[in-house]
């Protein structure tokens, strides 16, 4: 609705502009006329808005008295509405001024949400056109009625965002922090979060869909989160094949060395996905065939009131010792059992006898979760 009183205002400025360089009878030239018909869809039509695909909508062009430039709007109503006060405008392809409009299934799916239907349901949207030239704004002669199918989820979204006053980032778009993409419909987040309200955002600037977590289970359009835990490391897994939700506290992150059968320091939280060390002192432990030097980490996460370990360490089984030439592949952190010894690191040999910063790295900065050992 923005949109479409922003651009009548701006077509109201121009014809002022222009008007003040004629007499009176130049007020005419506002004039335009309605809508005679529409030509697509054709009434009734039925969508499924599960497939990836969009609805054109066109209409028999406007006239204005001076033959000029028309603007154009596409109303949608809900069944039996008279469009005094529409649910969703927005303007025509071409910035407003073309007799048609391409609406995809996604903004579609969105529109019928705000009209209350359903995810899953199937309902009815009315739509017309206003036309506008000045402050000149008709609405068609004709009204249309379409059928649309919601899906059970909504379309994976490109990429999404964290924002909103309960967040790391606070409410600047500008400093939303990222998601990291899981799988072809997931999306995963480590995240600080203190009393407050946030939503997630599929863009940090321009026009973006909003998604929100309703009753702590499902993800659903247009709206906000409230948090009234205590301040706390979350992870926040979503899943947009069936709009699910995981909620858990990261409630410590701990270097495990197994050669001394010991946690040697636990991670402090340093935002954006980061834990840290500082200044740590590091020494291997003796054996008779060498010095040994794996480790890897554990992280204790609360999910619904249960608490369980989750063990981060090597893709590889067993690893030989790494040196300034080794790949930073290998320091990549997956899911790994809780066995002794398997699929441990090492640490190279200068962190012997050594003070060191380690970063752990579980955000969309990395090209997979990572961290990062600087011998000081």
């Amino acid at each position: 609705m923005k949109s479409a009183i922003g651009k009548i205002l701006v077509l109201a400025t121009l014809f002022l502009g222009f008007a003040s360089c004629d007499d009176d009878d130049s007020l005419n030239v506002a004039e335009v006329s309605e809508v005679e018909a529409l030509y697509s869809p054709e009434n009734n039509t039925s969508y499924n808005l599960e497939a990836q695909s969009s609805v054109v909508f066109e209409w028999q062009p406007s006239k204005s008295a001076d033959n000029g430039f028309v603007a154009y709007d596409v109303v949608f109503d809900v069944e039996g509405g008279d469009f005094s006060k529409p649910i969703f405008v927005t303007p025509s392809d071409g910035q407003g001024f073309q007799s048609k409009l391409n609406l995809s299934f996604t903004r579609l799916n969105q529109i019928a949400g705000i009209a209350g239907i359903g995810i899953g349901e199937t309902g009815k949207l009315q739509w017309t056109v206003w036309s506008s030239k000045g402050l000149d704004v008709k609405l068609a002669q004709e009204t249309r009625t379409i059928e649309v199918i919601r899906p059970d989820s909504f379309p994976t979204p490109d990429q999404l965002f964290i924002t909103g006053a309960a967040t790391e980032g606070g409410t600047d778009l500008a400093s939303a922090l990222p998601f990291v993409k899981t799988g072809a419909t997931t999306y995963e987040i480590y995240t600080k979060l203190a009393p407050g309200t946030y939503n997630f955002v599929t863009k940090t600037s321009g026009e973006f869909d909003e998604f929100y977590i309703e009753n702590g289970s499902k993800i659903k359009m247009d709206g906000e989160t409230t948090y009234s835990g205590d301040e706390a490391v979350n992870r926040i897994r979503l899943d947009f094949s069936d709009n699910s939700v995981q909620i858990s506290t990261v409630d410590k992150v701990e270097l495990w060395f197994p050669p001394n059968g010991e946690y040697l320091f636990a991670f402090d939280y340093a935002g954006n996905g980061t834990w840290q060390v500082l200044d740590e002192y590091i020494e291997f432990r003796q054996e008779s065939w060498g010095r040994d030097e794996r480790y890897k980490f554990k992280f204790t996460v609360t999910t619904n009131g249960n608490t369980q370990e989750e063990w981060y360490g090597s893709v590889n089984g067993d690893n030989q010792r790494p040196n300034e030439n080794t790949a930073d592949s290998f320091y990549y952190m997956v899911p790994v059992s809780d066995d002794y010894w398997g699929n441990s690191f090492k640490f190279r040999g200068e962190v012997d006898y050594s003070n060191v910063d380690i970063n752990i790295y579980f955000n969309a900065d990395v090209p997979a979760y990572t961290h990062v050992i600087t011998v000081l």
